[in-house]
């Protein structure tokens, strides 16, 4: 049975956590002469003379109303690789602990891991790209504090087994992190759903994709109120910065708009599917349910190559665990798609020639 004290580091269930201004005052009213700041006002213009909130109240409370998750639960980073990072910090003890990636997969998992000096252990996906949980569960061991898993996957694109997940969680007595970065391109039902179920579940999203805030760097994590509290003792003071709140708002009371913009690039996620299994050279198209196909091609070098010299970039994976020979290709506007597909006829006809 999972207990969060089993896996926490020592010394960081008893860190003092840094108490800042807006922790020993919390109203919102008065002459706030505690924090060193500027009073007179900003340089730059706008209201950031004044520290943010430390624990992004507001921003919590909207996300809870959409997403059906206690603000209690919600942890808010600089972008979810912040989360990432900070679990490494929180449960994994330098050279001892590792954890488990199936790759291929999301590379900040195994870049957090090396920064933070933990054993990485791998266990690839099938070649339809899919979990295999009886060897993650075997590639396990006594210091096996974390276990990741991207779904939608990227670079695939593909989900993953519900059933899978549910086997990890109820199998593995550490954490399993579902990586949902993508969840909103997908029909599948996000695993915030199950969070009264798993106490060692933690959900990963962002506001980088659906959202089109990835210049603003925000992502989130949901998971039982004992981890979030962890996350939030151990984080910067204040590590959302006040435009970022204030945007995040307006982007939350718009979530017509943003569900606009996900139909929009579905649409055109099938178009360019479409298209592009009419090309000789396209040998495979997998299935997606993000806002990217992974295609596996012929000549993928050479194509990516004449791509970057019109000045389209999409992203080569052809070095990466089972995508021989692939390139992933972020959905772009109608306009974007047409000029691509364009490009990439002629460059096709032409390495066929």
């Amino acid at each position: 049975m999972f207990e969060i004290k089993k896996i926490l580091r020592p010394h960081i269930a008893n860190l003092t956590p840094y108490s800042s201004a807006r922790d020993e005052y919390t109203g919102t009213e008065g002459i706030f002469l505690d924090a060193n700041e500027n009073p007179i006002g900003s340089v730059a213009g706008g209201n950031f003379n004044r520290y943010p909130d430390p624990y992004q109240q507001e921003v919590k409370q909207a996300l809870s109303n959409i997403k059906g998750v206690a603000p209690s639960q919600i942890f808010l980073g600089n972008g979810s690789d912040e989360a990432i990072d900070l679990l490494y910090r929180a449960f994994c003890i330098p050279l001892k602990d590792n954890v488990i990636i199936m790759p291929p997969t999301y590379g900040m998992y195994a870049v957090s891991a090396e920064i933070n000096t933990t054993e990485i252990r791998k266990v690839p996906l099938t070649s339809d790209y899919q979990l295999q949980p009886e060897k993650i569960l075997e590639a396990t061991d006594s210091n096996t504090k974390i276990i990741f898993v991207c779904s939608p996957n990227n670079p695939t694109g593909n989900s993953l087994h519900q059933a899978d997940i549910e086997f990890l969680l109820k199998n593995f007595d550490g954490l399993v992190v579902v990586d949902e970065a993508y969840i909103d391109f997908s029909s599948e039902t996000s695993w915030t759903n199950r969070l009264a179920d798993f106490q060692n579940l933690i959900i990963l999203q962002t506001f980088s994709k659906a959202w089109g805030l990835a210049g603003l760097r925000l992502g989130m994590a949901f998971a039982s109120e004992e981890i979030i509290q962890v996350l939030n003792k151990i984080k910067p003071p204040y590590n959302i910065n006040q435009l970022t709140q204030e945007h995040a708002l307006k982007a939350l009371a718009n979530v017509s708009e943003k569900e606009e913009m996900v139909k929009e690039l579905l649409a055109e996620r099938k178009r360019v599917s479409e298209k592009l299994s009419a090309l000789g050279s396209v040998k495979h198209i997998y299935p997606s349910d993000a806002n990217f196909i992974l295609v596996k091609i012929d000549e993928a070098n050479a194509v990516y190559d004449a791509l970057i010299k019109d000045k389209i970039i999409v992203r080569n994976r052809s070095s990466v665990t089972l995508c021989d020979s692939c390139l992933r290709i972020t959905i772009g506007t109608t306009a974007e798609n047409d000029t691509f597909l364009d490009a990439l006829v002629k460059i096709c006809n032409k390495t066929m020639a």
